[in-house]
This record gives C-alpha cells, sequence and structure tokens, in this order.
C-alpha cells in the first residue's frame, strides 16, 4: 500500500463571494511509497505548497482524494504517524532545546521517560547535544533548523514531510542533513520533501516529481532521467524568461 495517494486532485481559493480566485492545483494524480524519498518540485506558484497543506489534512481538496495510510489526512490515525518541518522554523525563544523536545514529545503522547530518552537521542543525532539547555531564541538559524527537525522526529514518524529542509544552511549543515535523510531513510522512513535546490534533491530523492502552474509535468526515477535534474526541471518548466535588459539600459 501507498503511504501518499493523490487522485484527481484539484484546489481553487475562492473570494468571500465564493467566486474562484486561484486555481492552485490542477488534476494532480499522486502515489509514493514505502520507504521511499521523494521529491516534489517546481517554480514558486507551482502548487507545492498547496499540495503539502493537502497531504497534513491543514486544506481540503476542492476534488479528487487525498489519503495517508489509506486513513483521511486529518484523522488521528494519519497524523499520529505523520511527522513535519515546515519551512521556516518557528520555535518558542525561552525553551531550551531539550525543553522544546520535550514539549512536542508531550504533544505526541509521549510518557516522560519516553520523551527524555527520545530528546537525549535526537539531540545527539542533530549534533546539538553540547547546547541541550540553552535557550533557542540565541541560536543560529542552523542551530534552530536542526532543533526543528529533531522535533518533527519526536514521535518516530513513519512518514517524514520536509519543506526546504536545507533552506539557510550552510554547505556542512547541508550535508549533515542530506546524510541524516538517507540514514532515515535506509532505516524504512518515508520522506516527502520540497526544494528549490535541486542538488540537494538529486543527491537524497528516489524519484522525484516537477510541478507547474498546479499540474504534473513529469515525474521519475533520478537514475532514469539521464541528465542533471536542473537541466531536466527547466526543460519542463522552461528556461525563463527575456528580461529585455538590453533596452531597458538604452
Amino acid at each position: 500500500m501507498n503511504v501518499v495517494e493523490i487522485k484527481g486532485v484539484r484546489k481553487t481559493f475562492t473570494d468571500f463571494w465564493l467566486r474562484p480566485t486561484v486555481k492552485a492545483v490542477d488534476g494532480l494524480d499522486l502515489a509514493v511509497g514505502g520507504g521511499e524519498v521523494f521529491g516534489l518540485l517546481g517554480p514558486n506558484g507551482s502548487g507545492k505548497s498547496t499540495t503539502i497543506k493537502m497531504i497534513l489534512g491543514l486544506v481540503r481538496p476542492s476534488e479528487g482524494s487525498v489519503s495517508l495510510f489509506g486513513h483521511d489526512p486529518s484523522s488521528v490515525e494519519a497524523r499520529r504517524r505523520l511527522g513535519y518541518l515546515p519551512e521556516l522554523s518557528y520555535l518558542h525563544p525561552f525553551l531550551t532545546a531539550r525543553e522544546t523536545l520535550l514539549y512536542y514529545a508531550g504533544l505526541c503522547g509521549l510518557d516522560r521517560r519516553t520523551s527524555r530518552s527520545r530528546a537525549a537521542e535526537l539531540l545527539e543525532m542533530t549534533g546539538m547535544a553540547d547546547v541541550a539547555d540553552r535557550a533557542v531564541g540565541g541560536f543560529s538559524k542552523g542551530m534552530s533548523r536542526r532543533i526543528a527537525l529533531a522535533s518533527s522526529l519526536i514521535g518516530k514518524p513513519e512518514l517524514l514531510v520536509l519543506d526546504e529542509p536545507t533552506s539557510g544552511l550552510d554547505p556542512v549543515s547541508t550535508n549533515e542533513v542530506k546524510t541524516l535523510v538517507k540514514t532515515l531513510a535506509a532505516g524504512g522512513m518515508t520522506i516527502l520533501m520540497t526544494s528549490h535546490l535541486l542538488a540537494d534533491a538529486e543527491d537524497v530523492c528516489d524519484r522525484v516529481a516537477i510541478l507547474n502552474h498546479g499540474r504534473k509535468v513529469a515525474e521519475g526515477k533520478i537514475g532514469e532521467i539521464g541528465t542533471s535534474l536542473e537541466k531536466f526541471f527547466l526543460a519542463k518548466v522552461g528556461e525563463g524568461r527575456d528580461f529585455k535588459v538590453a533596452e531597458f539600459l538604452k
């Protein structure tokens, strides 16, 4: 059984008078198998964020169906098996790194002993054990990102959704995050990630789907693309527009 199944999904946003304003997703079919690292790629405005929100159960599709583990995404059964790292890390600045993980462990319904054990493991795994008792408000963006990633793993999810996981990280931290993603996948975790950094997707993803204007324009295994992911992406989305700089500078 696929972990994520999206069938014939359309999402149209409306204004106050229920008039359609934006067709964010238009006829999307997608399936993510167990233990797979799947990349959801596309330019800004392509429908990636809306698709992620529907997978998380935060937005309902206008048409079609979305399921996680065979359940509705908003159901308790689906959400207890899900972990999510948003693009922007919103952490309570006065909590320490350890307290942050214990807070999220409590939201997952873990008992105190399990919470402390998992928090210690994740602090070590993400290289944050030495600063475990420092307030996260004084952390750099990279350090905050690591704690946010650890928080998304505290419940040992079967599906981990990562929205731009390496955004703002230095090369060393980026490599560590990619290594962690590959290690989690090797352990059986299913990972769905979005990224604007095509080299990162190329390094860690088994398959990718490219969205443009709400539609899936390509899907395939990284090894079957036959060229760099960047060239493949540009071929499907377009090389870009003419900015007419010469005319402007006249």
